[in-house]
């Protein structure tokens, strides 16, 4: 059989798993043992945890249980409510105001959990209802929580980022500063298309409240005793992230050490904020952290098995080679691995196409000289979009949980503009690069 149909056929069992239902890293982990047992040497079956074992041995993968407990001691608090109240009420006054408020929060949760489904939930079980009650559609409201979600996978600290950072060996520092400056025009982004579209809803609402003689809302006013006395619950957490960032950036610690001081100090202030220190609430945040830091790892080690498997079997540099062969510009092959990326996230989570595409891809990022610290921030926004369309768009899911009396159908339309706009995102950063690269020229740490 030559390389090429290996490849096919490699290609194809993975997918005939992972659509099996069955879960990632099993899926991922089968397939490369059934190959290791038909095409290669009986001896490679015997070294299987020695290689995974090896693999796994890596100071880098602390950062993510770490960063994974810091999510989730903030998600278990009332830290995203707070936040979002504490912006809408400085930012009521403003046209779009609460929708403003909504995609700024949004923003800051992703900054402090790193997590995009408990940035929807956190978010989104505040901000849909109260959008709505003030007249907000169905499709902007859900739409606006189910995009500002998303973020939380960009900006750092990121889960995918340190995920692609492996995959790539780069320094996830960087990675981390690279995901700073896109996630902060996304946030922009969003943010002028919300408060354009609120202006419009708010027009049409008052010209038919004019017309039928019906009685306009009423305007919402706090005072300044209302404004301050919820910062005191907020700024804590805006201090960590300050704290965390600038230990990062300035380089006074490495990404695993600042995980541990994030997931320290979120620990700390939950405890002392929220009083969540009984052993009930401990129990959830921890059991939490442990699921879904096993899950990841599970993953990554399958994923080790898999990428090992693809290269023992030449099926790795086989396809490097033939994208390299097919003579295309730079910018064409970017067109290209872009529109593969978003296709295969209607189906397959990030975790897994990270994983799964970046080895392969590698190579011929390299043969290109394409920045692979300016990609992996192309790649994650790409990663984006998937949590928003379906059919396994897990945004989409999580805010359908939160209004299920909103059809899944006007959740996806209202999706639709700010898929629009990251799409945008990726424009612009092949146009001014310097958004992403900028911060990690000047970083000084690992």
């Amino acid at each position: 059989m030559s390389v090429a149909q290996m490849g096919l056929l490699y290609g194809l069992a993975t997918f005939v798993f992972l659509f099996s239902g069955m879960p990632i890293a099993f899926a991922l982990g089968s397939v490369a043992v059934i190959f290791m047992y038909f095409f290669m040497p009986a001896a490679q079956l015997t070294i299987i945890a020695e290689t995974i074992f090896s693999e796994l041995n890596s100071f880098t993968l602390l950062t993510i249980p770490l960063f994974i407990l810091m999510g989730a001691a903030i998600g278990k608090s009332r830290a995203g409510a707070d936040l979002y109240n504490s912006l809408n009420r400085w930012l009521y006054k403003l046209p779009g105001g609460l929708g403003l408020a909504n995609t700024l929060a949004c923003s800051v949760f992703s900054a402090m959990c790193g997590s995009s489904p408990a940035t929807c939930a956190a978010i989104g079980s505040a901000g849909i209802p109260e959008m709505r009650k003030r007249g907000y559609s169905e499709r902007l409201a859900t739409g606006l929580i189910a995009a500002g979600g998303t973020l939380g996978i960009l900006i750092p600290p990121s889960l995918t980022l340190i995920l692609y950072g492996l995959a790539t060996e780069q320094s996830i520092g960087k990675l981390f500063m690279a995901g700073v400056g896109p996630g902060l025009l996304l946030t922009a982004l969003f943010s002028l298309w919300v408060v354009y579209k609120a202006w419009a809803e708010k027009t049409e609402r008052l010209a038919s409240h004019k017309a039928t003689g019906m009685a306009a809302q009423p305007v919402e006013f706090y005072s300044w005793k209302e404004k301050l006395e919820i910062l005191p619950r907020l700024l804590p957490f805006l201090g960590l992230i300050l704290i965390v960032m600038v230990a990062l950036y300035d380089g006074w610690a490495t990404p695993s050490e600042v995980a541990g001081i994030g997931a320290f100090g979120a620990m700390l202030m939950v405890m002392s904020i929220y009083g969540c220190w009984r052993w009930t609430d401990m129990k959830v945040i921890l059991s939490g952290t442990a699921r879904e830091s096993s899950m990841i790892m599970l993953i990554i080690a399958m994923s080790f098995l898999y990428t090992y498997v693809m290269s023992y079997l030449h099926i790795t540099q086989s396809a490097a080679a033939w994208l390299v062969s097919l003579g295309m510009s730079k910018w064409e092959f970017l067109l290209w691995v872009n529109v593969m990326l978003l296709v295969l996230g209607f189906f397959l989570p990030p975790v897994a196409i990270i994983l799964m595409v970046t080895p392969v891809l590698l190579p011929a990022l390299v043969a290109l000289d394409i920045d692979l610290i300016w990609f992996g921030v192309i790649m994650t926004i790409n990663m984006e979009m998937g949590l928003v369309t379906p059919p396994v768009g897990l945004n989409l899911f999580v805010i359908s949980g939160i209004a299920p009396d909103v059809k899944l159908k006007q959740i996806m339309w209202g999706t639709m503009p700010f898929l629009g706009l990251m799409a945008l995102g990726i424009v612009l950063l092949c146009i001014f690069p310097e958004i992403a690269t900028w911060l990690p020229s000047q970083y000084s740490g690992s």
